[in-house]
């Protein structure tokens, strides 16, 4: 396809815009400042739906918009309006934030010009590529899911003007805290710009995730007030220090909602090719956010493939987290695991070896999709949630489920051919409880959100001990902190790459609230100084021990049977008393107590697990010259199987030649 955007050169630039229908399309010329309209030029048909005008003597920095022609008819999807400000779907750069005004859904014929309405595109001159590297984040890995303003908007060692934007990611500080956890990659909730809900701004809020874009490329100024050269800068510092960059990008809808929504771009310039539609012309929503991205239209899929090209080729990253992703495999509505675009996704020699990661469900028909995209796509696995949840809330029956999702969920993934777990494992993400909440809080909260409490999940499998969301009691933080420990502790052994959401190590709370989308504030500002000290070092300590264990970030699924070349089993489960779990110990729905032994051929490592409130002797099988010693201190103390293991608990023992000392890794990362 002829190349859209706005292309720079020596002599001008060349605009083209893609619509299969407008009958004339329009470039219209800003002043510096972004406020007055110098020019509009009609741009000319080339063939194959491409309109394109090169203008001579303009140069980079130029704003700009389009505008577009043709039939008005929303009731069958076509939203033409010349008065209709159209942000370039092929924008790398725009001059200042979205900010949502009702006047930007007005009906043609109402007099409204948007132009002063909204930011203009700036035509740029893209940096020279960076240089073609391997991805440093390979599976089995620790993702740690940043929301880039709240992650630094109350980090004391970060300047004031400098928090909450993607260059103080990059901050010593940031930086060394990502080490002493062992992140492979950081998975940056959206940073391309978004714009508000329209019914947020009456409530007083705003957008604060950014799962609301209005095209694919531009950054947010707010979050990269230094665009595409701050993310490049950014990525590039954090590579030295080992870490990856995951960008999560919305390709399954756009901020221009339902029919009462704004007319911002994609619908201004062909509406029916951008967005899917039933028969009768209304609009499908298989996203719960008012339209749904064609993904199966070759236009789409090639725009969808040149945003993923210009972040690897232009800013370096990892790889790509996709929000509702079922809606890039529908072919005609219906999920295909074949889908041309995934299909050209992982295949794309720029792209297709990158990180890859689906989040596997979407509202629409079949839209639960988990385990059935292809390899090599790695996918949020919420059974491991609901079931990792489940068993330390105290549900019975679960050990069975505790056991598969820790041996890498092969009941999900274990398809023809695959040997290896594509689970991301997470117990708590953006979306839903914080990893603390879930141990305080049995209801949602979300009275802030201006909805009476209606939106967000009710069931939350979630627990508290004690007074919902008391703090004083002594015992009852102590059993939070302990429940805590367990989550995290359960995560680091699990087969399979592990996602973290940021601050969740260091005990982050959202006071309840488990859909603070709208809530830009303390709510989901990270408090750096309140932070929990003990969780967080706890995790570190974890965090040493996964990179230690080669066998724990191994992401082949745990059989029970010798892997290739070993006579020893990859994996034994056990009892309390350090006999084998037997068929009937498997279904006991009041069995609560697990032990996982990793290791056949060299020291072994085993996961205790008392999952009941009740302290329980473990008893380890032993071997001549081998002692077992902790692997980590846990916290208050408990380490060890001398002695009764507490209620609600995981220790880690790790087995040592008899007369050496046990070796411990510096969990500082230094």
């Amino acid at each position: 396809m002829t190349s859209l955007g706005a292309t720079v050169t020596r002599e001008g630039i060349r605009f083209a815009a893609w619509s299969s229908s407008a009958r004339r399309i329009w470039v219209s010329i800003f002043d510096d400042e972004g406020t007055r309209e110098i020019d509009r030029l009609e741009l000319q048909p080339e063939g194959e739906g491409v309109h394109a005008l090169f203008v001579a003597g303009l140069a980079a920095g130029t704003r700009y918009g389009f505008r577009a022609d043709g039939d008005y008819a929303p009731e069958i999807g076509l939203w033409f309006d010349p008065d209709k400000l159209l942000i370039d779907p092929y924008a790398v750069e725009i001059d200042r934030p979205y900010v949502y005004d009702i006047r930007l859904a007005a009906r043609r014929g109402e007099g409204t010009d948007t132009a002063p309405l909204l930011p203009k595109a700036i035509a740029a001159t893209l940096p020279q590529p960076v240089p073609a590297l391997p991805p440093l984040f390979q599976p089995g890995g620790l993702i740690y899911e940043v929301p880039v303003r709240a992650f630094t908007m109350l980090h004391p060692a970060i300047a004031k003007p400098q928090r909450g934007t993607l260059a103080a990611l990059a901050h010593p500080a940031i930086v060394e805290h990502l080490k002493k956890l062992g992140v492979g990659a950081v998975e940056l909730m959206p940073v391309t710009a978004s714009i508000d809900e329209r019914h947020l701004p009456p409530l007083g809020l705003r957008n604060a995730w950014g799962y609301n874009p209005v095209t694919f490329m531009a950054l947010d100024p707010r979050l990269a007030p230094g665009g595409l050269a701050e993310l490049r800068q950014t990525v590039a510092a954090l590579r030295e220090a080992g870490i990856g960059v995951i960008l999560d990008l919305v390709f399954n809808h756009t901020g221009e909602s339902d029919r009462l929504g704004p007319t911002l771009s994609l619908r201004g310039l062909d509406s029916r090719t951008y967005y899917r539609h039933r028969p009768d012309g209304s609009l499908i929503n298989d996203t719960g956010t008012g339209n749904t991205v064609a993904c199966d239209h070759p236009v789409v899929r090639e725009m969808v493939l040149d945003t993923l090209r210009h972040f690897v080729c232009h800013a370096g990253v990892d790889g790509f987290r996709f929000d509702l992703a079922p809606i890039l495999g529908r072919v005609d509505g219906a999920f295909d695991a074949a889908a041309p675009l995934l299909m050209a996704i992982r295949n794309d020699p720029a792209v297709g070896d990158r990180a890859l990661i689906a989040e596997p469900w979407d509202i629409g028909p079949d839209g639960y999709q988990l385990g059935n995209f292809p390899p090599p796509f790695l996918e949020w696995n919420d059974r491991y949630r609901d079931d990792i949840r489940r068993f330390w809330r105290g549900d019975s029956g679960m050990v069975g489920a505790l056991a598969t999702r820790l041996a890498g969920s092969s009941d999900v993934f274990a398809k023809p051919g695959q040997q290896t777990s594509r689970s991301v494992n997470f117990i708590a993400a953006h979306d839903g409880m914080t990893l603390a909440d879930m141990v305080a809080y049995e209801r949602k909260h979300n009275e802030a959100n201006g909805e009476q409490n209606r939106d967000g999940h009710d069931d939350n499998l979630s627990w508290n001990n004690g007074v919902e969301g008391e703090t004083g009691d002594r015992a009852i933080v102590t059993a939070r902190f302990d429940d805590r420990c367990a989550l995290l502790a359960t995560l680091f052994a699990s087969r399979g790459t592990i996602m973290l959401t940021a601050g969740d190590e260091f005990g982050r709370t959202q006071k309840g609230n488990n859909n603070a989308y709208a809530q830009d504030n303390e709510i989901t500002w990270l408090d750096w100084a309140g932070r929990d000290q003990a969780l967080e070092q706890y995790a570190v300590l974890l965090a040493a021990m996964r990179r230690s264990v080669p066998a724990l970030s191994d992401t082949r699924f745990l059989t029970g049977e010798p892997p290739p070349g070993s006579e020893k089993a990859d994996a034994v489960w056990l009892t309390e008393t350090g006999t084998p779990l037997d068929e009937a110990g498997w279904h006991d729905p009041a069995r609560r107590r697990l032990v996982l032994m990793l290791g056949g051929d060299d020291r072994r490592l085993a996961a205790v697990i008392n999952g009941d409130r009740r302290a329980c002797m473990f008893t380890l099988p032993e071997r001549d010259g081998f002692r077992w010693e902790p692997a980590i201190e846990t916290p208050g103390g408990a380490a060890g199987i001398s002695r009764p293991v507490p209620g609600r608990t995981v220790i880690f023992m790790i087995e040592h030649e008899a007369g050496q000392a046990q070796i411990k890794e510096n969990p500082s990362g230094k």
